[in-house]
């Protein structure tokens, strides 16, 4: 799984040099990629920390040897629907 950023708005994956999404129209915004390192303990807390910070586009998680378990777009739908009850596991 690459780090492929989404729109914010539909969900669709974008290139990182679009200035719109091919499916919605809406305007891309600049995207910008960082990785933290947590422990499977502190998981739950650093992805709410970082939803509340509300410019999340794109949710990975891998595991030690950075193979990715999870990848999804984080619109508030997805993180309601599909996100909670996986983190609700994990902790």
């Amino acid at each position: 799984m690459n780090n492929v950023p989404y729109c914010v708005k539909c969900g669709t994956p974008l290139k990182l040099d679009d200035k719109f999404c091919a499916t919605c129209g809406a305007a891309a915004p600049k995207f910008t990629i960082e990785e933290h390192h947590v422990s499977g303990k502190d998981l739950v807390d650093r992805v709410s920390e970082l939803l509340h910070e509300n410019n999340v586009t794109l949710l990975i998680v891998k595991d030690d040897a950075g193979k990715a378990l999870l990848g999804i777009p984080a619109t508030v739908g997805v993180i309601r629907v599909v996100l909670a009850p996986w983190l609700a596991a994990l902790g």
